[in-house]
This record gives C-alpha cells, sequence and structure tokens, in this order.
C-alpha cells in the first residue's frame, strides 16, 4: 500500500512512529505494510517511489525543519498538488492544519486525491466542516474511499462505536463533550474557582490550548466535529454555516456556582436534536456525560439500544495517529473484500 503523506507536523511524525515501531506486528497480524512514497510539509516535499526511509526523514525534519532539505530525495519547489498529480500512490493522509474558513488547503488536496483516483484518510477538520456532503458524493464518484476517524475524539473511536457498534439501529439524537480544552478550562473554573483567563493561561502552559485558542473556547471545533457525526452517522445534510454556535468565552465563577448547588457542572455541549447547536449548558454531575479534565463523551440516543455513552481522550499526536492507522486498516480491509467479491 503506497502513501503520500500531506503535513508533518505532530500527527505525521506520530504516525511515522507508529509505521516504524509497529511494523512487525501490523505485518504479521494485519498483513499491512505500508511504504509512504512521499511526504510533504511547508517546505516542500520528499519523494522516493521505493519508499521513504522514515527514520530519516524524521532526522531530517527535526533538523532542517523540513523533509524537503534531504540531499537525496529532497524536492523544495514541488507542493502537495504536484505531488498528487505526478506520485503513483493507492492512498493520500491529510494532515495540514484546520481552517475553517475556505477549507484549504485540505480542500483542494482531498479533491485533487480523488479525480486521480486516490483513497483519503484525512484528520483535517476544516474540508468536511464545510464541504461534507459533496465530498462524500465525489468519493462515490470516483469510486474511492473516505476516512476521518481521527477528525472526532481523537484515539477515541467514537465515529465507528456510533457507525458499527450501533449498525442497524436509528440514532435520534447525540450529545457531547468534543473539546478537551474547554473541558479542561471548565473543570479548572469548577474545581480550583480560578478565572477563565487564569485557567485558559493553565490550558496554554500545560499545551492543551493553542496561543490563539478562539477555536476550542468559542465552540468552532466542536461545531466541526458536529458536522461530521451529523453527516456521517446520522445521515443529516448540514454544513458549519447550520450549526447554531456559543462558546465559553465569558463563562463566570458565579454561573458555575450556582450549577454546582443543584449538583450540576457547566459544560461545553455539542448536540444534534433538530437544530445542530454547540453551547455551555447544565449537565447532572453523575450524569455519564460529566467528564473532567481533557477527556471528551458523547452519548447517542437509539431508537433501540437506548443511551449509549464513550468516553476517552480527544486529542494528542499518538491517539490521532492510532485512529488513521484505523482507517488504513479499514481501507484494507475494503478493498479486500471488493476483490474477493470480483473473483
Amino acid at each position: 500500500m503506497r502513501i503520500i503523506l500531506i503535513g508533518y507536523g505532530v500527527v505525521g511524525q506520530s504516525l511515522s512512529n507508529i509505521f516504524l515501531s509497529r511494523r512487525l506486528e501490523n505485518l504479521r497480524n494485519y498483513g499491512f505494510n505500508p511504504k509512504v512514497v512521499a511526504i510533504t510539509d511547508r517546505g516542500g516535499t520528499a519523494i522516493n517511489c521505493k519508499g521513504l526511509d522514515l527514520k530519516r526523514m524524521q532526522k531530517v525534519k527535526i533538523k532542517e525543519g523540513t523533509v524537503a532539505a534531504d540531499n537525496e530525495f529532497g524536492h523544495p519547489q514541488i507542493d502537495a498538488q504536484s505531488v498528487l498529480q505526478s506520485v503513483e500512490a493507492e492512498i493520500m493522509i491529510e494532515a495540514t492544519s484546520t481552517n475553517i474558513t475556505n477549507g484549504e488547503p485540505g480542500l483542494s488536496n482531498i479533491k485533487t486525491a480523488f479525480n486521480t483516483g486516490k483513497h483519503v484518510v484525512t484528520t483535517n477538520k476544516g474540508p468536511l466542516a464545510i464541504a461534507f456532503p459533496t465530498l462524500t458524493e465525489l468519493a462515490e464518484h470516483n469510486k474511492v474511499l473516505l476516512r476521518f476517524s481521527g477528525t472526532v475524539g481523537g484515539g477515541t473511536p467514537i465515529l465507528e462505536f456510533a457507525k458499527k457498534c450501533l449498525a442497524g439501529d436509528k440514532i435520534t439524537e447525540m450529545h457531547g463533550i468534543l473539546n478537551g480544552t474547554t473541558n479542561y478550562i471548565l473543570t479548572e473554573m469548577t474545581e480550583k474557582r480560578v478565572t477563565f483567563n487564569k485557567a485558559l493561561k493553565s490550558a496554554q502552559t500545560l499545551g492543551y490550548a493553542e496561543t490563539d485558542p478562539t477555536m476550542d473556547i468559542d465552540g468552532l471545533d466542536t461545531a466541526t466535529k458536529i458536522v461530521i457525526i451529523g453527516n456521517w452517522i446520522m445521515n443529516k445534510k448540514f454544513t458549519l454555516k447550520d450549526v447554531a454556535i456559543s462558546g465559553i468565552r465569558d463563562i463566570k465563577l458565579g454561573e458555575l456556582d450556582t450549577a454546582s448547588k443543584k449538583g450540576k457542572r457547566i459544560k461545553l455541549i455539542g448536540s444534534i436534536n433538530g437544530k445542530p447547536t454547540v453551547a455551555p449548558k447544565e449537565i447532572h454531575k453523575n450524569n455519564p456525560l460529566c467528564v473532567s479534565d481533557v477527556l471528551n463523551a458523547v452519548t447517542f440516543f437509539s431508537e433501540y439500544a437506548g443511551r449509549q455513552t464513550i468516553i476517552g481522550r480527544g486529542a494528542g499526536g499518538s491517539e490521532t495517529a492510532s485512529a488513521v492507522l484505523r482507517d488504513l486498516l479499514d481501507i484494507k480491509y475494503n478493498l479486500a473484500n471488493k476483490m474477493i467479491m470480483l473473483e
């Protein structure tokens, strides 16, 4: 399986670590032997049609800041679009930064991959939030697969749980804590009675929040995940502009104290129950959805199984990379089954 990896930040390098550390296990248990033939980052591309040495690429990236600096396989002048159009591969992994304004460059990368017959695994929420229905239709038209487990829940298999474990049932609504940064901030404010600004600073110091935390604290990150869940799990055809969004920026200690006196906690909840929404809500402290620190939790309500909740860590390079590996194996199984059906 030949792979083009677009984006070589935390997730891309974590995936390289998994490929290296679990190579023999993946080959023995799953017959999975990935060959990364190209890696693109902001400085250019490294290409080797026989397969790049991932240890070598990691060293070059750390030392020079870009894989394009490799003296044998580096190509500073070649960008992602050129790679996708010229390098033969079965799969593209899209791991560039999320952009919810226009979805770029991820949106164009995914479309080009589809149009050149490549399956796609993405950890980039932007293109899906903006154009999920369009992308799934384009994938179907080109007879390729689109997978994106790492966009919701990181290493926690939230999408797989709902899609596969509740297959045959009808999910009628969902509610979830889908952003670990905001959950950490609200936990700190509630348990340590610190102000929003102090809790945010703590989150930034620990690496939970970016220097610009807008995506998290204003509810936009949660909203992108609501779009993905709604489209993929509940067959709702909506995009980011259809979500009513409120963040936690204006939450005061007094509101948290009032909720606590009632045996409740305020959490940033993404919901699909009628109109998709993201907003701070009071939930009872004994509700399984009421998790603390950086945990994520999602409750699905289905017609037959009733209420089901899944809880886990929602972020991190290794966690998200493990979701990419799940997606790659899923594509491998799908392609193998298709070959069996054709025989």
